[in-house]
């Protein structure tokens, strides 16, 4: 199973909703999709990973580019995780550069305060 997931656009940031793998095989067109949408607006992103199966180091790379490029562009990437996501991400020890939330809630919350 593929990549696949939805945008929902918000007041002040764009959801994506994801589920399947980010791995080597979907990781290119996860980051050109996705920077793409950052250049476009709103600058904030929060990422639902929390029906994703799998991220490989490909996609732990994406996640920090993008990190990357929302914060140049005055903006923030917010991952909603699953213990298998934090897990990976944990052992890399990301957890507060990639900003990971618990629900959509939490992220939209943390939003609002910051």
């Amino acid at each position: 199973m593929s990549l696949r997931g939805t945008r929902e656009l918000r007041d002040t940031c764009q959801l994506f909703r994801l589920t399947g793998l980010l791995d080597a095989f979907s990781e290119p067109t996860f980051r050109k999709t996705l920077s793409s949408k950052i250049d476009e607006g709103p600058k904030h992103i929060i990422l639902d990973l929390s029906q994703i199966d799998f991220v490989d180091s490909s996609g732990l790379g994406a996640l920090v580019q993008l990190a990357k490029q929302a914060q140049n562009a005055n903006g923030t990437l917010q991952i909603v995780t699953n213990a298998r996501v934090t897990q990976t991400v944990k052992l890399v020890r990301l957890e507060k550069f990639l900003s990971l939330q618990v629900t959509v809630e939490a992220a939209l919350e943390n939003l609002k305060a910051s």
